[in-house]
């Protein structure tokens, strides 16, 4: 009997300990959210409001939608203004793309309940004149707006270009006029105009710090220079070449004006001889310069080689460059000798003549030079060798195709990469060219 006794008692002690232990993993479930209102049986819709919207910063915007169907509380927090701060409305035609569109109906309520909340937006357009419109069409409603940053992509020509200039400037004039804090602007291949630029350094030079508007055929000189004598806080500059002039780079450099920081050129051509570039004093470089001596110059060619006659024909204090298309020998013997200040060099492509004293001259005379890649050229390894021995360790960028180099006597390509490697301070292998 005694034995059985003490055989019950034990057995009545283990559902005690069993339900102990389950108390103890609730309450550490429990203070993990630290809110009382959690329980074992986890109701979701009781989530406090920073819990769930926490969660909701994590998913992607499709998926965030459906969450706040799930109960009203998850459709508030879905409302919270932290949530609409950044937005990228994407539209396209199912027909001609790809492309993920917005939702027509999200477009509408963030329109009627979050336009005020906006502050980082851009849009993602394709190649249709349909979606071009549709995105002029939402900026035209942002009436209540406070945009910081605003930027239009097209992931295809012609798109904006092919929208109506009015439509277009009445779209921006609404976002311009009522925003008043624009500090960024991206809004490449567009009908943008000088009364738009106008009505934005009205309403926002104090705050304007990056304008990038690259092949805006109706911008001319003086809208830029509109912008340039009343946005005193510009930093960064993006515009094509046919529009910087050498009364841009003086209205640059005046002394009301704050240091730019970074100026991009893209220097295009679409038809090869038709297009005659016009030359930049060095006077005006060198005031430029002395203005803001910190400044990146970034040059971004894309043209034939005939057309390369008007640059780099005396000192230039361009910081990076970039060749999409040919550049012959000659050019970059020019780089070589008038752009002592080049940090980064990019070739897309050359003839078939070694680059070998071009590349020497660069390493040589260029003393900043941390960047370099080669395409479809042909340099000979005991001249790669050379320039990379003479530039040594400041080479942190380092990306030239393994077609380029060309064997020779001395070297070869198992070798070279041991002997660079050497030089560079690191490992270093010249880039495969992909097999598929």
């Amino acid at each position: 009997m005694k034995r059985a006794r003490q055989k019950a008692a034990v057995e009545n002690e283990v559902p005690q300990t069993s339900q102990k232990t389950k108390k103890q993993k609730t309450c550490l479930h429990v203070s993990a959210f630290g809110d009382s209102e959690l329980h074992a049986s986890m109701d979701w819709g009781s989530l406090p409001h920073h819990v769930i919207l926490h969660i909701f910063q994590f998913l992607p915007l499709v998926d965030r939608a459906r969450a706040s169907s799930v109960c009203r509380r998850w459709n508030e927090v879905f409302h919270i203004p932290d949530l609409w701060r950044k937005f990228e409305f994407e539209l396209s035609q199912p027909a001609t793309s790809y492309l993920k569109s917005t939702h027509p109906d999200l477009i509408q309520q963030i329109i009627k309940r979050h336009a005020d909340h906006l502050q980082y937006v851009s849009f993602k357009v394709d190649s249709s004149t349909e979606s071009a419109e549709a995105a002029c069409d939402i900026l035209s409603q942002l009436v209540n707006c406070s945009i910081k940053t605003l930027g239009l992509i097209s992931t295809a020509k012609p798109s904006f270009m092919n929208v109506s200039k009015a439509h277009f400037a009445s779209a921006l004039t609404v976002v311009f006029v009522n925003s008043k804090s624009l500090s960024s602007i991206k809004i490449d291949d567009t009908p943008l105009d000088d009364p738009s630029l106008k009505v934005l350094v009205a309403n926002n030079s104090d705050t304007l710090k990056l304008l990038k508007m690259s092949s805006c055929p109706h911008v001319s000189p003086a809208g830029v220079l509109c912008v340039a004598d009343q946005c005193h806080g510009l930093k960064e500059l993006a515009l094509n070449y046919y529009i910087l002039s050498d009364e841009l780079l003086l209205a640059l450099s005046s002394e009301k004006h704050v240091d730019l920081e970074h100026l991009r050129i893209d220097v295009v051509s679409e038809n090869p001889g038709q297009v005659e570039f016009h030359t930049i004093k060095k006077q005006s470089w060198d005031a430029f310069v002395k203005h803001s001596p910190k400044v990146n110059i970034v040059m971004y060619f894309f043209l034939y080689e005939e057309e390369f006659d008007a640059f780099f024909r005396e000192e230039t204090p361009v910081t990076h460059l970039y060749f999409g298309r040919a550049v012959s020998k000659a050019m970059l013997g020019r780089i070589g000798l008038n752009c002592p200040r080049l940090i980064e060099l990019v070739v897309c492509a050359n003839g078939l003549q070694p680059l070998d004293d071009e590349l020497i001259q660069i390493a040589q005379r260029c003393k900043n030079l941390t960047a370099m890649g080669l395409g479809e050229c042909e340099v000979t390894c005991r001249g790669f060798i050379e320039f990379v021995k003479m530039c040594g360790g400041r080479l942190t960028q380092l990306s030239i195709m393994e077609e380029v180099l060309i064997p020779d006597s001395d070297y070869s390509l198992d070798r070279l990469h041991l002997e660079v490697s050497k030089h560079l301070g690191r490992m270093w292998f010249p880039d495969m060219m992909p097999t598929w």
